[in-house]
């Protein structure tokens, strides 16, 4: 009979303020099928994470109710099905909720290995942003080098990886932030130009910038009035990829520039696609980001790390804004 593993983990509760996460106790099952159990080091923090808290974001009915959707550290068991890691192996994966734990489950597909030469605390910042960078922009849109990508949000753990993925991929990429020192972070990680949306209206810059002509890909986690904006601001055979909705979901759309310039409008979600799906990204990850990773290229950008019992003033900068990159807890001391 396998262990069952005895975890401290933020506990939610019923939802609320950042308050209402506090360190708690419970068993976290033995592994089955092809799941492993890993002995967590750092956890990243995520914006989904702050929504699934404030009770905006409700898990899929098959994933954990808890917090967490990536980690970093040392496999402790297997499940009957699962061959790809053996114990003590060190990985970082994306988890389907509970990574702010001791301990937590993960599919053995959606692990990848700690890249050489990269420490637990940048491996456990990898798995969430990298996987919903890769299939929205790679995947979803497409993006060809030579291309324009704007990037909404530049200065977030999403916007940083999305920048230094396009780049390295060979695409222009350009991005709005909301002060100087959020400019400097971008232009540090190969943005070509930075709008200040506080100060220029991004549409306008774009129209100026392309002589009318627009670029090819937005990558956006806005909505709400950036919408129309966005559509009005593409390129011929453009594409919006949508990824949240920090405005809101609801918009009246004037669907005119979808059908003129023959436009592109998806997005995508991680959390509730199948096993398989997240394990294809995971080998894409690994066969065309990783080797980048280990030259010490595209790397996650660290802004803070908090102790796992201090998640409240984590997830309470992460409602300020105020970070450049990711947010993270440590979990093992």
């Amino acid at each position: 009979m396998m262990t069952t593993f005895h975890t401290r983990f933020i506990d939610h509760g019923t939802g609320g303020e950042p308050s209402c996460m506090q360190l708690a106790e419970r068993d976290v099952p033995a592994p089955t099928g092809r799941q492993v159990v890993i002995e967590v080091a750092f956890a990243g923090v995520n914006r989904p994470d702050v929504l699934q808290r404030s009770g905006l974001y409700p898990p899929p009915p098959t994933a954990s109710p808890y917090l967490g959707l990536e980690v970093a550290g040392t496999v402790v068991a297997t499940g009957p099905d699962a061959h790809r890691w053996k114990l003590g192996d060190q990985v970082c994966a994306l988890t389907p909720g509970g990574g702010y734990a001791e301990y937590c489950l993960a599919d053995e597909r959606h692990c990848l290995a700690v890249p050489v030469g990269v420490d637990l605390l940048r491996a456990a910042a990898i798995p969430e942003n990298y996987f919903t960078v890769w299939t929205n922009l790679f995947e979803r849109a497409k993006l060809q080098a030579g291309e324009i990508l704007l990037v909404h949000g530049g200065s977030s753990g999403i916007g940083l990886t999305a920048i230094q993925l396009a780049k390295a991929f060979g695409a222009k990429v350009w991005t709005t932030v909301g002060n100087a020192e959020k400019a400097k972070a971008c232009e540090a990680a190969g943005a070509e130009k930075v709008i200040l949306y506080k100060e220029q209206d991004f549409q306008q810059v774009l129209q100026e910038a392309t002589q009318g002509q627009g670029v090819n890909v937005i990558l956006d986690m806005v909505g709400g009035k950036y919408t129309n904006k966005n559509l009005q601001s593409l390129a011929i055979n453009g594409r919006l990829v949508q990824i949240a909705f920090l405005e809101g979901s609801k918009v009246d759309i004037d669907a005119t520039p979808i059908m003129a310039k023959r436009l592109w409008f998806t997005g995508s979600t991680l959390r509730p696609r199948s096993d398989e799906d997240k394990g294809d990204i995971a080998r894409q990850l690994q066969e065309r980001v990783v080797p980048l990773l280990e030259k010490g290229q595209c790397l996650p950008v660290i802004h803070s790390v908090f102790p796992l019992a201090q998640a409240a003033q984590a997830h309470a900068l992460m409602n300020s804004s105020q970070h450049i990159g990711k947010i993270m807890l440590k979990v093992k001391p």
